[in-house]
C-alpha cells in the first residue's frame, strides 16, 4: 500500500478555496469525503451537486473546524431505483469493532438499507470482519482505510480506464483478436480499481 504523508500543520488551500486554512484532521477527511463523492458517482449514485463540487470552503462551512466523523455520514441511491441505496460511514473508533458494526447495521434495517461503505480511520477488527462476513446474505458491507481513500486513484495519470464489457463487446473482441475467454486478463476483486 501507498504511504502517504499526514500533515501535522494546518493545510492551506488557495485554489478555489477562498484561502481555507484546514486542520489536518478536517484536511484528511475533506480529501477523504471528495474521493467518496467521486467513487459514489462513478458507480451510478445520484450525488448532490454540493458534495461533487466540494471546496475546503464549503466543507468547513458544513461540517466545522473540528468536523464530527459521525457527521460525515452518506446516503445515497440510485437514479433509477429509489430503494437501492447506500450508506457511507465513518465511524470514531481507530479499531472497529463488533459493537459499532451492531449499532450501523441496527440503522441500515431501520432505514431498510442494504449496502454501506465504512471509512476506517485504522482497521477493523478481526471478529468485526467476521461479523460482517456472517451478515453478507442480509448486507453487503465494504471497508476501506482512510489512507486509501486520500487520492482518487482514477484520475491518476498511469491508471487507465476500466470499463467493464457487455457479452457482445466480449465476443467481439475474442473474434478480433482470435482468443479463447481464458486468455483475456483478469483483474483480482481486492484490485484498488476493482474496489473503487
Amino acid at each position: 500500500m501507498m504511504e502517504v504523508d499526514t500533515p501535522t500543520e494546518p493545510t492551506n488551500f488557495n485554489r478555489g478555496g477562498g484561502g481555507v486554512t484546514l486542520t489536518p484532521e478536517a484536511s484528511r477527511l475533506f480529501r477523504v469525503y471528495k474521493t467518496v463523492s467521486s467513487m459514489l458517482t462513478k458507480r451510478g449514485y445520484m450525488v448532490s451537486r454540493e458534495m461533487r463540487e466540494m471546496t475546503p470552503m464549503s466543507f468547513t462551512e458544513r461540517f466545522g473546524e473540528f468536523p464530527s466523523r459521525e457527521g460525515l455520514t452518506i446516503l445515497v441511491e440510485k437514479p433509477d431505483d429509489s430503494t437501492n441505496q447506500l450508506f457511507v460511514f465513518f465511524p470514531e473508533d481507530e479499531k472497529v469493532g463488533v459493537k459499532p458494526i451492531k449499532i450501523l447495521t441496527d440503522r441500515m434495517k431501520d432505514e431498510q438499507v442494504s449496502n454501506a461503505i465504512l471509512v476506517l480511520r485504522g482497521d477493523i477488527t478481526p471478529f468485526a470482519k467476521q461479523a460482517v462476513m456472517e451478515m453478507s446474505d442480509s448486507f453487503r458491507i465494504e471497508h476501506f482505510k482512510e489512507p486509501e481513500l486520500l487520492v482518487d486513484i482514477t484520475q491518476h495519470t498511469l491508471v487507465p480506464e476500466h470499463l467493464v464489457l457487455s457479452q457482445n463487446e466480449k465476443q467481439e473482441l475474442l473474434k478480433r483478436y482470435r482468443l479463447r475467454e481464458t486468455q483475456l486478463p483478469r483483474i483480482q476483486p481486492n484490485d484498488p480499481v476493482a474496489r473503487y
